[in-house]
């Protein structure tokens, strides 16, 4: 009969012994030789023999079997621990399950923020064995920032607010490896601002492309997260946009970003007409009303129909929803005519993943992404300056739709 291993009993009167000898000695406190380290091996595999017993509790003809051993990671050091087998092996240990190499919320969590904040594997690893004497392995890592996945899936499937004032759609553009090739693909997100006057990203979404099919699964995942209605829809003049939103949300006012309207007339134009184009459009939205800006197109086309007909035709074609920010005062204008508020989270985006040529996959992508807009969240600023005026604005004009929702 197979004599089951034992490990040497722990000794609380040896360990404060040595624990005191080696502060004296200016041991360091964590690391593989570090003063708690024995502590923290000791409680794990005493709560891992403890469960173990529980389980054999519920299982009379099942047995202890030996002793397993493997080499774990945590931030008080890195140490062999030994876990406890049963004969059928139905045990499953929960305080460090059978392939977990890495205990401890604190350090996977330390982990995780460093690579939302930027830092290469490499970079994280380099600092985890200077700090810690920790070594990970590029698969431990990825293993680790996987942790992430079941956070990030309940995040983009949380249930929303049933109204919000003002939403942004908006993409970023990254390179993700798919089928041996790396492809260019778009991560569209929506951010919002709910009638508290908070900010918030609502969700993230991987497409190769534009389209009207894409942006209508887009507005249907809000509806079933309970979203049921938009008072006003920013974007930048995204393709089947209006036509998806309309078909889910008919009641929401589209506005077009004029700063990309702007910037998409610019790259039909001779640069010696780059000032004088950009006077003539900032006259059209800058107008006090509707009447007064399309006088003001009326003379931009009259100028520019002969020598830019393209960027003409843009403007007019567009005008309904480059236009719908005049019904509103200028408070809630300065929110409605550009996608700045949500360019300025793909800014910090942008200021992450600069470092990275591609992503191994759209989940590599969404993971790095959300630990990312964990670290914005973080910092979050308060409400919208002036909430409180643009409110009243707001009740004012959608006073049906607004008391719907607060019953």
């Amino acid at each position: 009969m197979k004599k089951e291993e034992v490990t040497p009993a722990f000794s609380y009167e040896d360990f404060e012994r040595e624990a005191i000898q080696g502060l004296y000695e200016k041991k360091q406190y964590l690391g593989e030789d570090g003063i708690f380290t024995p502590l923290l091996k000791h409680f794990l595999e005493k709560a891992l023999s403890a469960e173990l017993q529980a389980h054999l509790n519920e299982e009379p003809d099942n047995k202890r079997n030996g002793l397993s051993s493997k080499r774990v990671k945590s931030s008080s050091g890195e140490f062999d621990l030994v876990t406890p087998r049963d004969r059928t092996g139905s045990f499953t240990p929960e305080i460090v399950s059978k392939r977990q190499v890495v205990v401890g919320d604190d350090l996977c969590e330390k982990i995780l923020s460093m690579y939302g904040k930027g830092m290469s594997y490499n970079d994280i690893k380099k600092y985890l064995s200077e700090i810690y004497g920790l070594s990970f392995s590029p698969a431990q890592m990825s293993e680790i920032t996987d942790q992430i996945i079941p956070e990030l899936e309940e995040w983009q499937s949380r249930p929303l607010d049933e109204i919000y004032a003002i939403v942004w759609f908006d993409a970023i553009h990254y390179k993700v490896k798919e089928n041996s090739r790396v492809t260019t693909k778009a991560l569209y997100n929506v951010f919002a601002v709910n009638m508290e006057g908070q900010r918030e990203l609502l969700g993230i979404y991987v497409s190769e492309s534009e389209s009207a099919s894409f942006w209508l699964s887009v507005m249907q995942d809000l509806q079933l997260r309970g979203v049921e209605d938009m008072l006003i829809a920013c974007t930048d003049n995204l393709k089947g946009f209006s036509e998806a939103i309309s078909s889910i949300f008919p009641q929401t006012i589209v506005q077009s970003c004029i700063v990309h309207q702007v910037r998409n007339t610019l790259k039909y134009a001779a640069r010696k007409d780059y000032r004088s184009l950009v006077d003539d459009m900032k006259a059209i939205y800058t107008c006090a009303s509707i009447a007064q800006a399309e006088v003001k197109l009326s003379e931009f086309a009259e100028k520019w129909e002969e020598k830019y007909p393209v960027v003409v035709k843009s403007w007019q074609a567009n005008w309904y929803k480059l236009s719908s920010f005049f019904e509103f005062g200028k408070d809630i204008r300065r929110l409605m005519y550009t996608t700045n508020p949500i360019e300025n989270v793909h800014r910090q985006m942008r200021k992450i993943t600069k470092t990275k040529g591609s992503f191994s996959s759209d989940m590599a992508l969404k993971k790095l992404i959300y630990l990312v807009i964990r670290e914005i969240n973080k910092a979050a600023k308060g409400k919208v300056p002036g909430w409180g005026l643009i409110l009243s604005q707001l009740t004012i004009k959608f006073e049906n739709r607004i008391s719907l929702a607060q019953k």
